[in-house]
Order: C-alpha cells, then structure tokens, then sequence
C-alpha cells in the first residue's frame, strides 16, 4: 500500500510539471511576435536575397513606393529637407523586420539613420555583407538580429519613425508586435506599414493566382488567415497612442512593372500614424 501511494504521488508529481510546462509553453507563444515556420520559410531565400530576376524580384520592384511613402509620410509630418538630394538626412528609423535589407538599404541613400532589426541570423548576415558594398551607406546603417519586443525594451521613444513593410503578414501577435513599435517611436514620431488586407480579393490575387498560378512570388509566402484590414490596425494603433494620418491603397501594373497609389486597399495599403502619448506598459 505504501509503495502504491508512493508510486501515485510521483505520478501526479509527474502530471502536475507536466501541466506546468504546457502552461509556460502557452504562456511563451503568448508574448512572443515570432513566428519559427515563416523565419524558417524567408531564410531559404537568404541566397536570391538582393538577385533582382530571382524569386524576390517582386519585392525589388514594390520598393520603390515604399522608399516614397515613408519619405513623402515624414515631409508631411513636418520633417524639414535641408537638402533635396538626402531628403532624410538625420532622421533615425527602424526597420522592423528588415529581412536582407532592401528597404534598409535604399532609405538610408536618402539620408536617413537606419537600424534594421530581424529575428533571422542568416538574412541578417546577407543584410551585413550587402551593406560593406557601398562605402556611402555603410556607416548610416545598423543591423541586430533580434525580436521587437526585446528591441523595445533599451530603445524606447528613441526614433523619428518605425517601418514594418510586409511584416504583419509573417509574425505571430500583431497587436503585441503594433503595441512594441510604438514604443520605441518618439512622441510626434511616425509609424508607417504596409501590408495585404484580408478579402476575398487579397485571397485570389495573392494566393490563388501570385503563387499558385503566375508564381509571382514564392508558393507558401502568404498565409490568408495572417492578413490584416486597415481598421484593424488603426483600432489597434489608436489604443498604443498613434493616430492614423492616412491609409493608401496600392496596385501593381504587370505591363510597366510598376506600383501605383489607389483608393483601392482590397489587397496592398500603407497605413502612416504618428504617436500622439507616451505608451503605458
């Protein structure tokens, strides 16, 4: 008997550490914005990262609209251009997510201080290596391999603007990841996304026909169920002190192979905020 009552305690002694794990485990998942299988998905690019004709070339041809809403975001905001040729010179940004840097890259050839921060070592290495290509850039940028949420914590309220360019699709708790950039915005400072919203036009555009059927980009590069609508980040940014100044939407012409601004955002917007408080914790 006594042997048997030994044994149900270890036993539920084991359950309980059990439960305890899964619990820490949930817990963990919670509070984290990364998301392993779309790190592991990106990386595999690490190689055709800057080929311009290879699998991300979609990407190289979305950057420029993207170099110009937030140049074009920061001017309206109130940002003073001393010289037209580097309209963002002295102005510190933060590209969250920045992959192997081509945004990261082609702000900083208009001025701007940029950090670009990713949670992948391998795209971080090949942003790195790129950057030591071009002398006139290489001491504006910074690359750090690591999560938002642990970037937030050293660096808050310390930058003119944050930039997350087609990341909201690829992480896991948008709102922690929306809640962490406006910290490290200073009060006045901008936050500028753009991202794919969640419609059946998104679904078949991106999905059925991007990946499935042109191959425009990489099949499994979207997942539907990540994409996000506009008032879904306004609600969320509106709570963490940034008030929304304009929501884009944007269009891609196949012929010229060039993006354009839209009133549509049924698929690709850019969504400008600027932070309006302090953030509590």
């Amino acid at each position: 008997m006594i042997v048997l009552n030994i044994l149900r305690y270890i036993n539920g002694s084991q359950k309980n550490k059990l439960k305890n794990v899964l619990c820490i485990n949930r817990i963990v998942r919670s509070i984290t914005t990364v998301d392993t299988k779309e790190i592991e998905h990106l990386s595999t690019f690490k190689n055709d990262w800057w080929n311009e004709n290879g699998p991300l070339a979609a990407l190289h041809v979305y950057t420029p609209i993207r170099v110009q809403f937030v140049r074009d975001g920061l001017v309206n905001a109130g940002v003073e251009v001393q010289n037209s040729a580097l309209p963002l010179e002295g102005i510190k940004i933060l590209d969250v997510g920045c992959g192997g840097g081509i945004l990261t890259e082609r702000l900083a050839r208009i001025g701007a201080e940029v950090t670009g921060i990713d949670i992948s070592a391998e795209l971080i290495n090949i942003a790195k290596e790129h950057v030591k290509l071009d002398p006139n850039i290489s001491g504006k940028v910074n690359y750090i391999k690591t999560t938002v949420e642990d970037y937030s914590q050293k660096q808050e309220g310390l930058y003119d603007a944050v930039v997350a360019s087609e990341v909201l699709e690829h992480i896991s708790n948008q709102e922690l990841f929306l809640k962490e950039c406006a910290k490290i915005i200073k009060p006045g400072g901008s936050i500028f996304i753009t991202t794919e919203n969640r419609t059946f036009a998104s679904w078949l555009t991106l999905i059925v026909i991007g990946e499935y059927i042109v191959r425009l980009v990489p099949f499994g590069t979207h997942d539907w169920n990540k994409f996000i609508a506009p008032h879904e980040v306004q609600h969320i940014l509106d709570n963490y002190g940034c008030k929304t100044k304009l929501i884009h939407g944007m269009k891609f012409n196949p012929l010229l192979n060039q993006w354009f601004w839209s009133s549509c955002t049924a698929v690709f917007y850019g969504l400008h905020a600027i932070k309006q408080k302090e953030i509590n914790a």
